[in-house]
């Protein structure tokens, strides 16, 4: 008997410390730790204290003997991991216990984004005694990827917002949202008002595919799409055309694979969900029937993780399939797709993509995973619409998907901060271990920091950016012990009100409860786990209530 860890792992290793026997593999410091898909359990040697299970975050850790159906193929995952990497060093890893020094007994530092990276600063950070942080959030509700980018239907990992709202609560956190920086407050007066600014601002922009064709309408982002199913306010009354029975998807990551799922499943699937309104009435009249996801290389270099690959292939009323001629994979292409080793995960993603190749379809709905391709252009139908995609494989031949509706979901890139410099040409700040730094001398600027995608580029999942943020973190408490962190000349009290003086729809900690307490009662009178507020003004009109 053993505890499983299962679809929805976070990755943030909230776990690994509380494990008695150290069984919870791979840990922050590993090398595959960055690259994992998920937490794994060696059941040989878990001794069944319950303690991870106690402390995750998303409830994705379960005894073997009451895992859900839907995710009893963990059980074999988790032990496939250890099956080709054993348990080995069992030593406990180090606690690290931050203290300001004695000459130092005060910081505070402003924290710009509410994402997951920047929660995790605040939660490192406001944990320290003679610490207050400031978070400026550019919305209404903060947050992050983890209210707007987590699909509707994985509440569980939606779940760590919780313990965030948590940390919002310490006396010693302040809350200035709807707020945004370079327009209602610059860098430069954040600095005057505390010791250091750290940017969590994440990647806000997407890549492109650069080819022709790809300003056409029903050409879009898969954030676009996202946000809007999810409710965010810049995307929530937007219009996507879903009368096609066809969609494609460019990239398989897995962001691709929630997109395909989003379109394939009945919308009945989403109705108890936090799905936004319009999104939902837009799923009941869709007319797709049949999701392409198209990838460049083949299927051992997937995107996506095994454990979302798995559950596609099990959505009921709903087919996974696959191109036979395109799903071999050759000894050379699994070494190069293996890393450090670890090929349990990608044998369990082949032989889901095999079986796919197999499959005769019965369902009303399928996914097609195709791999080897590379789509070349958008052509257009008369009215400046999307009519299909040209795809090249790689002998040279094209082939043409007639669609009305392409979704790139090639990745995020991040965008300039009002008062950051910025690489354009990686989308990050230019960063040593979260210290910002000048692109001219090369030199630490004095009190900017970041974390986050900003800092390292859109990749991992939401618990990847506690690791993140505990660098950046360490690297200003050693800069505060170097001497290096400049003081504040100005008062947080007189910045609270400089900000609302300039924008007197500023959501304090108070508004933002608000805006839960009159979403979630909406959800539970309506049988959902909460109905959003889709517009700025309804979610600052909400707020600002008295």
């Amino acid at each position: 008997m053993t505890f499983v860890i299962t679809q929805g792992c976070c990755n943030d290793a909230s776990c690994v410390p509380v494990c008695p026997v150290q069984c919870i593999r791979p840990r922050p410091g590993d090398p595959d730790f960055t690259t994992t898909e998920q937490l794994y359990i060696d059941p040989a040697s878990c001794i069944e204290c319950g303690a991870c299970a106690f402390v995750c975050p998303v409830e994705a850790i379960h005894h073997d003997a009451a895992v859900p159906a839907p995710l009893a193929d963990a059980i074999g995952m988790n032990a496939e991991y250890f099956a080709t990497d054993p348990l080995q060093d069992v030593a406990p890893l180090p606690v690290e216990r931050h203290r300001l020094p004695s000459e130092h007994p005060e910081l505070s530092v402003a924290v710009i984004g509410a994402g997951p990276s920047a929660m995790y600063a605040v939660e490192q950070l406001s944990e320290i005694v003679g610490v207050s942080v400031t978070l400026v959030e550019r919305t209404p509700t903060p947050f992050g990827l983890v209210r707007s980018g987590v699909a509707p239907d994985h509440d569980r990992t939606k779940r760590i917002g919780d313990r965030f709202s948590r940390v919002l609560r310490r006396p010693n956190v302040t809350c200035l949202f709807n707020v945004e920086v370079g327009r209602d407050v610059s860098v430069a007066e954040l600095l005057e008002h505390h010791h250091a600014v750290i940017c969590a601002a994440g990647a806000s922009d997407d890549r492109k595919l650069g080819i022709p064709g790809e300003d056409l309408e029903g050409s879009v982002s898969a954030r676009e799409l996202v946000s809007w199913y999810n409710g965010h306010p810049d995307f929530a009354e937007r219009h996507f055309d879903l009368s096609g029975k066809r969609a494609v998807i460019i990239g398989n990551g897995n962001v691709a694979l929630d997109l395909a799922r989003v379109l394939t499943q009945p919308a009945s699937a989403y109705e108890r969900t936090s799905v936004s309104d319009v999104a939902l009435e837009a799923l009941r009249r869709s007319a797709i029937e049949e999701v392409v996801v198209v990838a460049r290389r083949g299927q051992a270099f997937a995107a996506c993780s095994t454990a979302e690959l798995l559950a596609l292939s099990k959505l009921p009323g709903v087919d996974l399939l696959a191109d036979a001629a395109e799903v071999s994979v050759t000894d050379d292409e699994l070494e190069a797709a293996s890393v450090g080793g670890r090929s349990a995960a990608l044998a369990r993603r082949r032989a889901i993509v095999e079986a796919a190749a197999k499959r005769t379809p019965t369902a009303p709905r399928r996914i097609v995973m195709r791999f080897r391709l590379a789509p070349t252009e958008l052509t257009g139908a008369g009215d400046g619409t999307v009519s299909a995609v040209v795809l090249s494989r790689p002998d040279g031949r094209s082939e043409t998907l007639e669609t009305s509706l392409v979704i790139r979901a090639v990745g995020f890139r991040g965008r300039t901060v009002p008062g950051f410099p910025f690489d354009p040409s990686a989308g990050v700040i230019p960063n040593d271990s979260g210290r910002v730094l000048d692109p001219e001398t090369g030199e630490h600027a004095p009190g900017l920091y970041c974390t986050g995608w900003i800092k390292r580029g859109p990749s991992g999942v939401i618990g990847t950016n506690r690791t993140d943020a505990a660098e950046t973190v360490t690297s200003l408490l050693d800069d505060v012990a170097a001497g290096h962190v400049g003081s504040p000349t100005g008062d947080l009290a007189d910045l609270v009100d400089l900000v609302r003086t300039r924008q007197p729809e500023m959501v304090d900690l108070v508004g933002w409860q608000r805006i839960e307490e009159t979403e979630v009662g909406a959800g539970r009178a309506s049988g959902r786990t909460r109905v959003k507020l889709l517009t700025y003004e309804s979610l600052v009109t909400t707020a600002l209530r008295t």
